[in-house]
């Protein structure tokens, strides 16, 4: 999978308000389905779709204990996409400095052009 396609995954998985309360609850460790459905108002079979899209992004693992096959969160893709946004808020971060730059220029300026004229 090519790195448009894992940050596609990502992304469209992030989208969902319940997928990424799914992920602020397996940030407090593993959980069941089961578990993970009981703050919602769907079935385990709803949550199992939002899981699998979540496991399709890598953002959520699945391990084995006994019978059960708790979920966990997955730090790595996180790390993928806060570094593809990162590049983007330093070019933005660069634009606004400039910003800053001309207009604290335009400002000493005028306001050189206003101690030049009589008051």
């Amino acid at each position: 999978m090519s790195q448009s396609e894992r940050l596609d995954a990502i992304f469209t998985a992030l989208a969902d308000p319940t997928r990424r309360a799914i992920l602020a609850r397996l940030a407090e460790g593993e959980a069941s389905v089961a578990e993970l459905a009981e703050p919602f108002a769907m079935s385990q079979p709803a949550i199992s779709k939002h899981l699998k899209m979540l496991e399709r992004a890598g953002l959520v693992s699945s391990g084995v204990a006994a019978q059960r096959r708790p979920r966990r969160i997955e730090a790595a893709p996180l790390a993928e996409a806060s570094g593809w946004l990162e590049e983007y808020r330093q070019l933005w971060e660069r634009n606004y400095q400039r910003l800053d730059a001309l207009l604290a220029e335009m400002k000493a300026l005028e306001d050189r052009a206003r101690k030049g004229k009589p008051q």
